[in-house]
């Protein structure tokens, strides 16, 4: 049975990557038929560069869940999507300690190769970082690697 938005949501937001404590990882809105989420990052101090910002290589990793979480909704089945390659464009330093969102959106999602992109914006809605990047989707089986955050 497919879960709705609202239920693939709170299963997203419960079963997690091992990486959502060090990024401050939730998910805000699910779009599963246009392939599209909505997630708020406040990484941990620790992912500050000696300037105080988010260190860049952080950025990325936040993009690329958008990116990937993104596609995983659209497929409507248990994946993985592994990336093969990404770009980020860094337009404006994310500051530390404050909420930051980012939207990701499948532009393709297809049987070998799936494109995306995502935009990380800061409170006020400054577009911060843009990551294109594609993956292959490969079905998944077996035991979750995922953190129960219960």
């Amino acid at each position: 049975m497919a879960l709705n938005d609202d239920d693939l949501k709170a299963r997203m937001n419960r079963f997690v990557p091992p990486t959502a404590a060090i990024l401050g990882q939730e998910i805000l809105e699910i779009d599963s038929a246009a392939g599209r989420v909505k997630m708020k990052f406040q990484p941990i101090d620790a992912c500050r560069n000696p300037m105080g910002n988010v260190q860049g290589g952080i950025v990325v990793a936040m993009l690329d869940d958008a990116a990937a979480f993104a596609a995983i909704i659209k497929s409507g089945k248990r994946i993985g999507i592994p990336t093969i390659e990404l770009k980020t464009s860094f337009f404006a330093p994310a500051k530390a300690g404050v909420p930051l969102y980012a939207e990701g959106r499948c532009l393709k999602l297809g049987k070998r190769i799936a494109f995306m992109e995502a935009d990380l914006f800061d409170e006020e809605g400054t577009l911060l970082a843009r990551l294109t990047t594609s993956a292959i989707p490969i079905e998944l089986d077996g035991p979750s690697k995922l953190v129960d955050r219960q």
